[in-house]
């Protein structure tokens, strides 16, 4: 169940990294969308599976996500960056949580 939020993450991450790319030809869109996208992917597959290192590559996803989209989110209140950056935010706030939790 705790990997869903992954799921999710992946899931949009690589939707907005496509669809900025097909949209403005931007490739580093294209390339962080789908990297951030894998990096969830990889975590929500870990956390499924019991592996290992699950949830910190998780909160490293978010991290990195909302270390591009707060900015851009304060800067042009736009709907994409803002729905990012919250959720990338509230992501890796769940799998802090998480963690905190198991220690």
């Amino acid at each position: 169940m705790s990997q869903q939020p992954s799921y999710f993450m992946a899931a949009l991450c690589t939707a907005g990294g496509i669809a900025g790319y097909v949209r403005t030809r931007s490739l580093p869109s294209l390339v962080a969308g789908v990297g951030v996208g894998v990096l969830y992917g990889v975590a929500a597959s870990n956390i499924q599976g019991k592996g290992k290192y699950g949830q910190e590559t998780a909160i490293a996803a978010s991290v990195i996500m909302a270390s591009s989209m707060v900015p851009k989110a304060i800067k042009t209140s736009k709907a994409f960056p803002v729905t990012m950056a919250l959720c990338s935010v509230a992501t890796g706030a769940y799998y802090t949580k998480k963690m905190v939790e198991q220690w």
